[in-house]
């Protein structure tokens, strides 16, 4: 159950989360409507996190019965992921000290 909570709090605290609600949810709002503005985003906020919440329920209940049936499968998404970061990582320090384009 730590997981669970560990997950919720980083996702959470997680900035992404807010940019949904300032920059995609009020183009479904209108003050002309019966609920006032902060009651119809809190609606579309709370009809958001469950839809995602479901959708990465299901992913994850998925993946680990995959991953966990296939060890090779999950050792190599482990590198795929891994090394995916590190490109990333390398991206940034030489956009950083070049100045140029990540990838």
């Amino acid at each position: 159950m730590g997981d669970h909570r560990q997950g919720a709090g980083v996702s959470g605290l997680n900035p992404k989360g807010l940019l949904i609600f300032i920059a995609l949810l009020p183009q479904f709002t209108s003050p002309d409507r019966d609920w006032p503005l902060p009651v119809q985003m809190g609606a579309l906020g709370l009809v958001f996190t469950i839809t995602c919440a479901a959708f990465y329920l299901a992913l994850g209940s998925v993946t680990r019965t995959v991953l966990n049936s296939r060890p090779a499968a999950a050792r190599t998404v482990s590198r795929l992921a891994g090394a995916g970061m590190i490109a990333v990582g390398i991206s940034l320090i030489i956009e950083r000290i070049g100045g140029g384009a990540a990838l």
